[in-house]
């Protein structure tokens, strides 16, 4: 077996790969690692609490560790910060990685690239994603938005469970399973748990951002 590290998401995706992994791989999955946002203690993109994120590690029977990356951060120290999280991942033996990405290349690419010294997984790739959401749904995971990008979806898909009736409502020109960031989700309960997880939904809150002189705009639910 393979002493491996599997980058943890929060969501289905991720939820799907480590599934399928643990079905019919010689990869032993030995941490789970999170990049989490050190100002306030979510999950980068997700928005996720950290400590819904330590209720998924402790059903999933996995060990977290976590790579904090300050708010705001230039792309030199953000490369520094996980340079020096994976040399101490190499330093304890890892030398697979596992990553939840379906089509995206140029992601793919960038993850090979900075990650040599590694041998990276990617269970997930190339299959259809429409396949793979409905698979997610028969296999008994459970899901619901957290994050979405208000320019290909408005405020009504926050908050909502992954489902048959979710899949429907997607515009056509959304991903299915969200691969191009359209959404992103929290898993709290499927096969890979012990035990489903917990939560409360809170309020929903609109936030701006600012790259290559554009303004992009995400909903998020606080659970």
């Amino acid at each position: 077996m393979r002493k491996t590290y599997f980058n943890w998401s929060s969501g289905k995706d991720s939820s799907m790969a480590l599934f399928e992994v643990q079905q019919k791989s010689d990869l032993a999955i030995e941490k789970l690692v999170t990049t989490i946002n050190s100002e306030n203690d979510r999950v980068t993109m997700h928005g996720l609490p950290k400590r819904l994120l330590e209720l998924q590690a402790t059903a999933i029977g996995i060990p977290l560790h976590l790579i904090e990356i300050p708010g705001k951060v230039s792309m030199e120290t953000y490369g520094d910060i996980m340079t020096k999280a994976t040399d101490q991942l190499l330093s304890e033996g890892f030398t697979d990685c596992v990553f939840g990405d379906i089509f995206l290349e140029d992601l793919r690419k960038y993850r090979e690239d900075n990650l040599k010294d590694f041998k990276c997984h990617f269970p997930l790739w190339k299959k259809d994603t429409i396949e793979l959401i409905q698979g997610f749904i028969e296999n008994g995971f459970k899901a619901i938005t957290v994050s979405i990008d208000n320019q290909k979806l408005d405020e009504s898909f926050l908050g909502c469970v992954i489902d048959e009736d979710f899949i429907k409502r997607l515009p056509k020109d959304v991903d299915p399973c969200g691969e191009n960031g359209e959404f992103h989700t929290f898993c709290f309960d499927g096969p890979i748990f012990k035990e489903p997880i917990k939560f409360k939904s809170g309020e929903k809150v609109f936030k701006e951002y600012e790259h290559d002189g554009q303004t992009f705009g995400f909903w998020f639910l606080d659970l």
